[in-house]
């Protein structure tokens, strides 16, 4: 009889923890509510979320692909959103299951403003996916001259291989020999800093 009514009591206390949400499943339905908002173009509602005490929702992930908000702006090449997400602190390096970037996909979409933006809200410039391809090597292969010009002239550099086939965005480009003016964009690059020593004495 003592072992029937003390199931009954757990089961009892079972059913009003699921009733009852705690913090980690509103944290879940803020996450959730906030991706379907962007995607809605619900200002108000991301707004509001954003307001929260403590929230973080900002860099919530897509439980099945991973993406976050700034992935979801790229795809529809949003600007206006895209600033205004990056300026309230979404970070713009986190990845999605593949490990591309916002950065790779606005490369990917040929949304030159998106890369623009993405650039000068700190993005990695030479963040990889999980094939070791970095933005330019993608901008190369999709021998769009204006975007390599564009992450060249922020730093990314030419001479990173990816993992797949150990190539650079140099290498690329110079198996490619239909795009004019390719290999020359890539030549503008600033070569890579040297190491530098510890400073001797105080430096004015």
């Amino acid at each position: 009889m003592m072992k029937t009514k003390l199931f009954s009591a757990l089961l009892g206390s079972l059913a009003l923890a699921l009733l009852v949400p705690g913090p980690a499943q509103a944290q879940f339905s803020d996450n959730y509510n906030f991706l379907k908002a962007v995607k809605d173009k619900d200002g108000e509602k991301v707004t509001n979320l954003l307001q929260k005490p403590g929230s973080t929702v900002i860099n919530s992930r897509d439980v099945s692909t991973g993406e976050n908000a700034l992935h979801i702006l790229v795809a529809r090449r949003d600007g206006t959103w895209l600033t205004f997400l990056l300026s309230k602190g979404a970070n713009p390096n986190l990845t999605d299951n593949d490990g591309n970037s916002p950065l790779m996909d606005a490369v990917q979409g040929r949304f030159e403003e998106g890369v623009r933006t993405l650039l000068a809200y700190k993005a990695q410039v030479d963040k990889v996916n999980d094939s070791g391809e970095t933005p330019l090597i993608r901008a190369v292969q999709l021998r769009d001259v204006g975007l390599v010009r564009l992450l060249v002239a922020q730093g990314a550099n030419p001479e990173k291989r990816d993992t797949l086939a150990g190539m650079s965005a140099r290498d690329y480009a110079k198996r490619d020999d239909r795009t004019p003016g390719l290999t020359e964009a890539l030549d503008a690059a600033k070569p890579a800093a040297a190491p530098q020593g510890p400073v001797q004495g105080p430096v004015f």
